[in-house]
């Protein structure tokens, strides 16, 4: 029996059947070096924000921002992990020039690295639709939130995560849709195709990570509106606020990258499969860089936009507790909870401290015997 695959297997291979090495493309964004430094820039960027989440998870107290820190975590591994496993395989690719319907004739590595494609692609979207609706439960039920929310239950929500983009990266192997080898011949993806399996796999994934998109959108916009509510009306909360603000402003910024890098992948997918027209090789290569750039960037919003480093930047805010807007805060506070405790006589009408002074002493007097 032969040891090396015969021409018949070869031809039997469905990764290879639509686009069949050798290729002849030679493009800047399809280049060795250029991968080379996004995997080397991702890898210790996202490194490097998780050992600063892991200093901040250990000092922090307030379980709002754990279970948040929690979630940053879960993204940083993801985008980690993402770039080591197909960054690998495509520098190896430009490295060592290996011919894939050799060392794969049956297709095995070449499913891998797609379902990894597809995996690590979701589950940054799907992180940020979590993290959205865990921070507007925060916001708008605070008091829910705290009663039912501990770490266990964050933790499955981002073990859950990443059980749904799994399901979603097998349903080839299910028969829906297939993984293919792409052009360089450095990486395997979905098939980009009107043929009606991989244009339901192909919408599948497009709108998977454009619905999460548009929840992350919507919740964090109304999340947004609340908590300026909450800090600019007269009866603010009475806890600090600084940390919810730090926490929103980051996940703002990591819906914004997500939506840039991603959106031109998830519409050009869309739009190729419906129009029934062949996908641009450049065009292509280009969104997947767009998209490959939220994990390189993803980790610099929790470096750069921490409490403690906005502190050194706005030097001229006062964040400690003894400030001027927290002692507001806690005056208005005060002054709710004595008004709800010993209420004016009538209900329409507003009496502030010296008044309700000038009425009891009035009172007085006229109780007193003549």
């Amino acid at each position: 029996m032969s040891l090396h695959p015969s021409n018949e297997t070869l031809n039997l291979s469905y990764c290879f059947s639509i686009n069949r090495p050798p290729f002849s493309v030679n493009h800047t964004i399809a280049s060795a070096y250029y991968s080379g430094v996004f995997c080397v820039l991702g890898l210790s960027s996202n490194l490097f924000a998780f050992i600063v989440l892991v200093k901040s998870f250990k000092e922090t107290h307030s379980r709002s921002r754990s279970s948040f820190l929690i979630f940053l975590g879960g993204l940083v591994i993801t985008d980690f992990m993402g770039l080591l496993v197909t960054g690998a395989i495509v520098v190896s690719f430009h490295i060592t020039g290996f011919k894939w319907m050799e060392i794969d004739p049956y297709c095995h590595f070449c499913n891998f690295m797609g379902m990894s494609m597809v995996f690590y692609g979701l589950c940054p979207l799907l992180l940020g639709a979590t993290m959205a609706v865990e921070r507007f439960v925060g916001i708008t039920c605070p008091f829910a939130r705290s009663t039912n929310k501990s770490k266990s239950r964050v933790y499955t929500m981002v073990g859950s995560v990443w059980v749904t983009a799994g399901c979603i990266s097998l349903l080839p192997s299910l028969g829906l849709g297939s993984y293919h080898l792409q052009m360089p011949g450095s990486w395997c993806f979905l098939n980009i195709s009107s043929f009606p399996l991989d244009m339901a796999f192909c919408l599948v994934f497009s709108l998977v990570g454009l619905i999460s998109l548009a929840v992350s959108f919507i919740l964090n916009t109304v999340s947004v509106v609340t908590l300026l509510r909450v800090c600019c009306r007269q009866f603010s909360a009475q806890r600090r606020r600084d940390y919810e603000v730090e926490m929103m402003v980051q996940l703002i910024l990591i819906m914004v990258i997500a939506s840039i890098c991603w959106c031109p992948l998830l519409v050009f997918i869309t739009q190729t499969v419906l129009s029934a027209s062949k996908p641009f090789i450049t065009e292509l290569l280009r969104y997947i860089r767009f998209a490959t750039w939220n994990q390189i960037l993803d980790p610099w919003v929790y470096i750069l936009f921490r409490r403690s480093v906005l502190k050194r930047v706005f030097t001229g805010m006062d964040w400690s507790r003894g400030s001027s807007l927290y002692r507001s805060s806690a005056t208005s506070m005060h002054r709710l909870t004595r008004a709800s405790i010993a209420p004016p006589e009538s209900p329409t009408v507003q009496i502030d401290e010296p008044q309700r002074k000038d009425i009891l002493l009035s009172k007085h007097r006229n109780s007193s015997p003549s």
